[in-house]
């Protein structure tokens, strides 16, 4: 599922230092007056936010652990994450969100599992559900439009009655 994928490689980003400390009078944005006109399409900002009840880091391991009420929230992507834990091994490049794992893309996308291991480099997930359950997902399949050659006219579905 892309958008699993865009959801864990966002954590990782995060955990690789390329989130920013802000402090209080800091400015985080151009003046009033250098503010351009919105772009049709907004820019990545690569932002991602973690909120949980607790955060840590630990450098010896190279483990950074988000424990109870996980919240992901990936922008970019249009993706939120929630779990009871997330862990980035920083040396492995794997993630694990574990615990009532739900990843919902604002498009419907939707994926239920007890436990998801997602391999960075190799771009490929797993997801587990708890003993004796089953692992959800929902799935919007787009279809690409059909291109009518010019001048065709439509076909009807079904031949007419005679």
């Amino acid at each position: 599922m892309p958008a699993l994928a865009a959801l864990l490689l966002m954590l990782a980003a995060a955990a690789n230092g390329r989130a920013q400390t802000i402090q209080p009078g800091d400015q985080v944005g151009p003046a009033a007056d250098q503010v351009p006109a919105a772009p049709a399409t907004p820019p990545a900002t690569g932002q991602v936010t973690i909120e949980s009840d607790r955060q840590q880091a630990d450098n010896v391991t190279g483990i950074i652990t988000a424990s109870g009420n996980v919240r992901i929230v990936y922008p970019d992507r249009r993706v939120v994450a929630t779990s009871r834990q997330a862990q980035y091994f920083t040396r492995e490049g794997m993630i694990i969100l574990s615990g009532d794992v739900d990843v919902i893309q604002d498009d419907g996308n939707l994926l239920r599992a007890d436990r998801v291991t997602y391999m960075v480099e190799q771009e490929r997930a797993l997801a587990q559900p708890l003993e004796g359950q089953q692992v959800f997902s929902k799935l919007l399949i787009q279809t690409a439009p059909q291109v009518q050659p010019p001048g065709a006219q439509p076909q009807p579905i079904t031949p007419p009655l005679r």
